[in-house]
């Protein structure tokens, strides 16, 4: 198993959801974040004072899939993430060593 952390923007969120949802990935946590990169923030003004956003509103998508299906997911986030501008976002694949449900303690790909 894998787990994906997407950092993407905002108005990307739904269509990843969606697309992920209708590809069979049905579970995904998702945050509000706040980072800075290579965008390096922008001004504001705000009652006639200029001041520096450093970090920016970005959000947090986090999947755990099967090995098989890891491209296919990164590979959706992309296509709905990607409007080729600085500050679409970053993609990690790390190991899940294991997963247990709760409720019945299944362990492993029934989990997902």
């Amino acid at each position: 198993m894998k787990k994906i952390e997407a950092i993407v923007r905002p108005h990307a969120v739904d269509d990843i959801r969606e697309a992920l949802l209708e590809a069979g990935f049905h579970g995904m946590t998702i945050m509000e974040v706040k980072g800075v990169g290579r965008q390096k923030g922008h001004t504001e003004v705000y009652r006639g004072a200029e001041y520096q956003v450093d970090f920016l509103p970005k959000i947090k998508l986090e999947i755990v899939t099967s090995d098989e299906r890891v491209e296919e997911a990164v590979s959706i986030i992309i296509k709905c993430a990607k409007s080729g501008k600085i500050g679409d976002g970053k993609i990690f694949i790390l190991p899940a060593e294991e997963a247990i449900r709760v409720r019945t303690e299944e362990t492993g790909d029934d989990v997902l």
